[in-house]
């Protein structure tokens, strides 16, 4: 590094461009060497993201055309060509250590642009986990309890246009509660994330309803159970949370979530997503549906009809529900922070990732969406034109597949390629010994006049 380094000052010109790559390199070397000496430390103070270059910019898929994974990569291509899938995005971590990022197929098949462990998806439900990350954050913060009740003059959310609710029991709902599906709203009259015709009607408001207009929605109809009695899977409840996080810290939630969880973390491309085509943020993979697909009524026009990928679902909206967009190599740079048998660094306490993934009976855990009596924990993500799962095994392997189509297989594709995934990681017979996360050779492709520099 230091050689490398003090050629090119001898062969570079004093000026203020000069100045800045300098600066850019040394900081990065020692960001580096930071980071890898921080484990179990109190998160760090970062700047803004668009100052530093994330994981998933920094590799290539080449890094990643190892022998031993070929057989992972020949049983994720024929899933590809049995349901049309278009591009895939893969990475693999082992004992915290990012060992595999690649990606397959397009990301814009029209383009022919190939999917490269740079490219973002939508994540869907993994949103969750995010959120309650950031939960369980601030009551570790002393922000919040998660035996607080969030509605009524005593709750969190007490604000004049969330008085107004039919059941008083929604006095009782906790923060647990929302965090476990455990609220006491189920999905029997459909799901309040995904009827926004309906509300606008009721509420005699226009489109696109917002999230505090889907609340006062629920809050206007009764409860399925009483709070904590029992379990139904709830977007609301997760939009609720992320109501929670912009009243107790004054910021909006992505902010909150990114400047406390991400950026510690080195994380800087998670996002939440746009609706529409024309708002893909850069290096935003384009999403495909099967081809015999629908259109549906937009969430924004109550005449228009649009694909459900493209202004059917309002992903900005879903927010803390399911709003987010990641890239594989990110995603498992948070899973493996809060993973409570990681050496690597942490963004939470072993009590808080202890809670999240102990299920209580009758309830979820917290976040994720299934653990069991093994120590597995896994979560998966499903929209229209989008598939994504993660998992965290007991074996200190961590895998994430993202897609960018829909296929008929819809929610029962996780179990397939959790199958897939977990035979092929199995003929693994030499792990790598680099560590991705750290790798910095591509930096020329976001600082082009940094060529030859590391």
């Amino acid at each position: 590094m230091y050689f490398q380094t003090m050629a090119y000052f001898m062969n570079s010109f004093f000026s203020w461009r000069f100045v800045l790559k300098i600066i850019i390199i040394f900081s990065l070397y020692f960001w580096d060497v930071a980071m890898s000496s921080s484990v179990n430390t109190a998160p760090r103070a970062v700047l803004r993201s668009e100052q530093f270059v994330p994981v998933s910019a920094r590799i290539t898929n080449e890094l990643s055309d190892i022998p031993d994974f070929e057989a992972l990569e020949s049983s994720i291509s024929s899933v590809l060509r049995r349901y049309d899938v278009k591009g895939a995005s893969i990475a693999v971590a082992k004992d915290g250590k990012l060992v595999f990022a690649k990606g397959m197929g397009y990301a814009d098949a029209e383009a022919e642009e190939p999917v490269e462990p740079k490219h973002l998806f939508r994540v869907a439900s993994i949103s969750k986990l995010i959120t309650a990350a950031a939960i369980m954050k601030m009551q570790e913060t002393g922000l919040l309890n998660l035996d607080d009740v969030v509605f009524g003059t005593e709750g969190i959310l007490n604000d004049s246009i969330y008085l107004d609710y039919r059941d008083p029991r929604v006095t009782r709902i906790t923060v647990r509660n929302l965090l476990n599906h455990s609220s006491g709203w189920s999905r029997r009259f459909g799901d309040h994330m995904f009827m926004p015709h309906i509300i606008a009607r009721e509420l005699q408001t226009d489109l696109p309803v917002q999230a505090t207009d889907i609340i006062r929605f629920a809050l206007n109809r009764r409860l399925h159970f009483n709070p904590g009695s029992g379990s139904s899977y709830s977007n609301l409840g997760y939009a609720i949370l992320g109501e929670i996080i912009e009243k107790i810290s004054g910021r909006s939630y992505e902010e909150f979530v990114r400047e406390t969880i991400l950026y510690p973390l080195d994380i800087y491309e998670m996002r939440i997503g746009g609706n529409f085509e024309a708002s893909r943020f850069e290096n935003e993979v384009r999403y495909y549906e099967q081809s015999n697909a629908s259109e549906v009524l937009s969430f924004y026009d109550p005449l228009a009809r649009t694909p459900l990928s493209y202004g059917g679902n309002d992903i900005e909206t879903l927010g803390a529900a399911g709003g987010w967009i990641a890239s594989p190599a990110e995603m498992l740079k948070l899973v493996t922070a809060i993973d409570n048998k990681s050496d690597h660094y942490k963004i939470l306490s072993d009590d808080s990732i202890r809670e999240m993934t102990t299920s209580t009976p009758g309830n979820q855990p917290i976040g994720w969406a299934g653990t069991d009596r093994f120590d597995n924990w896994w979560r998966t993500g499903t929209f229209a034109g989008t598939f994504a799962i993660v998992r965290r095994q007991n074996n200190g392997i961590t895998w994430a597949v993202f897609f960018n189509s829909s296929t008929f297989r819809g929610t029962t594709l996780s179990s397939e390629i959790n199958h897939h995934m977990r035979t092929a990681l199995n003929k693994v017979e030499q792990w790598p010994d680099h560590d991705l996360f750290h790798h910095y050779e591509t930096l020329p492709r976001l600082y082009p006049d940094l060529a030859g520099s590391k």
